[in-house]
C-alpha cells in the first residue's frame, strides 16, 4: 500500500481499530460494518486528531455528521450528532441523554446490539441529514461600515 492510500480516513480507521487489540477494536469494527451496510453511500472521515488524540476521531458522514466512533476503558461510543431527533423505538441511545440535540449509543463488553434497529437509526439519522435545507454561507464582511 502506498503512503497516499494509508493516509486516507478508511485506512486511519482501519489502523486505529487494529490498534485498539481488544473486544473494543472488534466491536467499534462491527458497529462500522453495521453503519456501511445501512447506507453504503456513507463516508469516513477522521476529525479531531491533537497530540492526545492523534489517530483523531472516526466520522461517518451523509449530507452532515451521522455519527461518531470512540472507544474508552470500558465502553466504545457511537454518538449520533442529531440524535434527540431521532426515533429510537428499540431504545439503543443511552448516553447523552440530557442534552437538547446528540444522543449516544454506550456498549459495553457484555452488551448485544439489536442489529436491525441499529441500521434503522443511521438510515434516520441520514433521511434527516437529507430533509435538512442546505446551510446559506455567510457574506463575508465589508471593510467599511456603510
Amino acid at each position: 500500500m502506498n503512503e497516499q492510500a494509508q493516509d486516507t480516513p478508511s485506512a486511519l480507521i482501519d489502523a486505529k481499530i487494529a490498534s485498539i487489540g481488544d473486544w473494543r477494536g472488534e466491536r467499534l469494527a462491527r458497529m462500522r460494518a453495521l453503519i456501511r451496510e445501512a447506507d453504503p453511500e456513507i463516508e469516513e472521515q477522521v476529525k479531531w486528531r491533537k497530540p492526545t488524540n492523534p489517530s483523531g476521531v472516526p466520522v461517518w458522514e451523509h449530507d452532515g455528521i451521522i455519527c461518531t466512533g470512540e472507544t474508552y476503558k470500558g465502553y466504545v461510543k457511537l454518538t449520533f450528532a442529531k440524535g434527540a431527533l431521532l426515533p429510537d423505538p428499540a431504545g439503543l441511545f443511552n448516553g447523552s441523554l440530557n442534552g437538547n440535540t446528540m444522543r449516544a449509543i454506550d456498549i459495553r463488553e457484555s452488551d448485544a446490539i439489536d442489529e436491525d434497529a441499529f441500521k434503522a437509526v443511521v438510515l434516520a439519522a441520514v433521511a434527516l441529514n437529507q430533509s435538512a435545507p442546505p446551510r446559506a454561507r455567510k457574506a463575508p464582511k465589508s471593510a467599511s461600515s456603510s
